[in-house]
């Protein structure tokens, strides 16, 4: 009995002192994959590694959809890699939009810091949640759920979302049927979208097929 105890002890002892990693920096040099980048080598990390300042300067709204999206992921920030964290900057101009879309990988966190924003999701039961949003209001969306937001006021609107992965990936409904090669027919056919109108927003969004 003694034995086996003073096998558990030093088991316990040895895995209280194993290595732990504390971070996983980016390596960019290395190619990325669906667990992130490999870690850049501890003695070439440094502060910079973990501080962006990308997000301070406003994205460009003068596109279709008025908006711009500034990411700090994996890509971006080599700090968060490893992590399970993200952040970006939502820019949107007077009826700007950011269309019907998806993260597979991420819940999102939204803050409004200007403006006033419409925001909402749309449930795997087809239940709708819209929320007008001011301010410093805040609204959560569940990972892999469809949902937008809409600069609902009549100044530029202004927020900041956070991630629950360091790559929550993204593909946005509208670009995924019409910025694509997705043959009009098909599109017809799976969405009951009349074809001169699937060619219209094609020939809008730069899509073929």
């Amino acid at each position: 009995m003694k034995i086996v105890l003073s096998i558990i002890f030093l088991s316990l002892f040895s895995l209280s002192h194993a290595s732990v990693v504390d971070f996983c920096v980016a390596d960019f040099t290395a190619p990325n994959g669906p667990a992130g980048y490999s870690c850049k080598n501890p003695a070439h990390v440094t502060a910079n590694d973990f501080a962006y300042s990308g997000l301070a300067t406003a994205g460009n709204t003068s596109n279709i959809i008025k908006a711009a999206v500034t990411p700090a992921f994996d890509a971006q920030f080599p700090g968060v890699n490893g992590l399970g964290i993200s952040a970006a900057r939502l820019d949107l101009a007077p009826d700007g939009v950011i269309p019907l879309h998806t993260h597979p990988g991420a819940s999102e966190l939204l803050v409004v810091v200007e403006g006033q924003i419409c925001a909402g999701f749309v449930d795997s039961g087809n239940n709708v949640y819209l929320k007008t949003l001011e301010k410093g209001d805040i609204m959560v969306f569940p990972q892999g759920l469809l949902h937008f937001q809409i600069n609902s006021g009549n100044s530029q609107a202004l927020a900041f979302v956070s991630f629950s992965s360091a790559n929550p990936g993204l593909q946005i409904l509208d670009f995924a049927l019409f910025k694509s090669d997705f043959p009009t027919e098909l599109i017809t056919q799976t969405t009951f979208i009349d074809a001169a109108v699937v060619k219209k927003l094609k020939a809008v969004l730069g899509g073929s097929g």
